[in-house]
């Protein structure tokens, strides 16, 4: 199959549909991006990454059939994070490689929003897998768009199953061991730790936003409370400690 780096690699893609949407990258790939399409039918999502004139693309597609598309090379620069940022990287599109999942969102014109198919992340995970192990791509740097662009996108949205990537080791867990008590003194601590961790905090509120839809995603306010500042004093120490990546 053309446009890979390997068998092993094009044994995961079904299909390739080349996008003219993408450009030199300037930066070493250290980073995973997951979207949704918040498109119906995947058709559709499709023709707009290949579009010129919607400056937009992916490096990969992920049906909800489980079909894995490829439309950009990885050693290409795809559009597909936009305005963003993470841990002090401005040019996300640089560092990453973008793989949107066919999903319909939170549009409700597309039947509202809804948990992704089993095909899909079945067909997901070896892709990651791939990925992670042949960039050696820390978990942490494996984020959604809501976790880059806090102020404008919420995808791939609170019923991703971040929990069975991290089954296979592919993100970060949820922390469970949480400290009691508030860890930090005020909020202005709170938004320093969140930005340390990767989080950029222009909009407060909406980095809170995103850092629940990522690690509290039964319960999204926007406010800073004693639970997310547990999660947020948990991830820290155990980044610092080096029991993760």
């Amino acid at each position: 199959m053309p446009g890979g780096k390997g068998a092993r690699q094009d044994e995961l893609v079904h299909r390739e549909v080349p996008s003219p949407n993408h450009n030199q990258r300037t930066l070493p790939i250290s980073m995973v991006v997951l979207h949704y399409t918040e498109m119906k039918p995947v058709e559709a999502a499709l023709a707009r990454m290949c579009d010129p004139a919607a400056s937009v693309s992916a490096h990969y597609c992920i049906t909800e059939e489980g079909e894995v598309i490829r439309l950009v090379p990885e050693d290409r620069r795809a559009w597909h994070a936009g305005a963003s940022y993470w841990r002090g990287i401005p040019d996300v599109n640089s560092a990453s490689i973008g793989i949107e999942l066919d999903h319909p969102g939170h549009a409700s014109e597309n039947g509202g929003y809804r948990g992704f198919a089993k095909a899909q992340i079945d067909a997901l995970i070896p892709l990651l897998a791939r990925i992670v192990k042949q960039y050696d791509i820390p978990r942490a740097n494996v984020v959604g768009h809501s976790d880059v662009a806090p102020m404008r996108k919420i995808d791939p949205g609170e019923l991703f199953p971040w929990e069975r990537l991290a089954e296979h080791r592919l993100c970060l867990p949820r922390p469970r061991c949480l400290a009691a008590g508030d860890p930090f003194h005020n909020e202005g601590a709170f938004f320093l730790a969140l930005e340390r961790f990767g989080y950029d905090i222009t909009d407060q509120r909406k980095a809170v936003e995103a850092f629940e839809r990522r690690w509290r995603p039964e319960h999204i306010t926007g406010v800073v409370d004693g639970e997310v500042a547990a999660i947020l004093w948990q991830l820290l120490l155990d980044r610092d400690r080096g029991r993760t990546r």
